[in-house]
């Protein structure tokens, strides 16, 4: 891989923090303590919630254990960063992982500085759970991986992933 790939995953990590850290910001800011801001009523708006556990309001309060996951995640999401071709045809499969970094670690500065994750965003159409940026981040990246991984790319193209080289595979059959 070369240092040009590193340098703009690197960047977009930052530009993502940088973004989802300055929306909540503008959350604690503008709506803590205030009522909800209706965009669309009775299908979207803004409020304010401090959510101390991870998505859906699991783990409340298990702040040592979210830190712990958050990096065994982005130690998972660097292996294979590096393993994967610099390509153009693996630069969606790049900006997925390159998402879920941003978004785990704009959730986990927030698990570090406060000790819960300021959330604002809320589908009250659905009752979906209120979230924020760094989510969708991560969900944004899941479904590019699915469709990506379901549609796009072949077997073959996922070989090199192989936590074995190909010398060590042919040793173990």
């Amino acid at each position: 891989m070369t240092r040009k790939y590193y340098l703009l995953g690197l960047l977009g990590i930052i530009a993502g923090i940088l973004i989802d850290q300055g929306t909540k910001m503008l959350a604690v800011a503008h709506l803590k303590g205030q009522e909800a801001i209706l965009i669309i009523p009775n299908v979207f708006q803004l409020q304010y919630l401090e959510n101390h556990g991870a998505a859906f309001g699991i783990l409340q309060n298990k702040r040592g254990f979210l830190l712990v996951i958050t990096i065994c995640i982005l130690v998972a999401i660097t292996f294979f960063y590096r393993k994967i071709p610099a390509q153009k045809r693996f630069l969606p499969l790049h900006i997925a992982m390159i998402l879920v970094a941003a978004g785990a670690l704009g959730n986990m500065i927030d698990r570090m500085v406060h000790g819960y994750v300021v959330d604002f965003l809320y589908f009250s159409c659905i009752r979906f759970p209120i979230f924020n940026i760094a989510d969708c981040y991560v969900v944004i990246a899941a479904v590019i991986a699915v469709i990506l991984i379901g549609f796009y790319y072949k077997e073959e193209d996922f070989e090199q992933l192989s936590l074995f080289s190909s010398s060590k595979k042919e040793e173990t059959k």
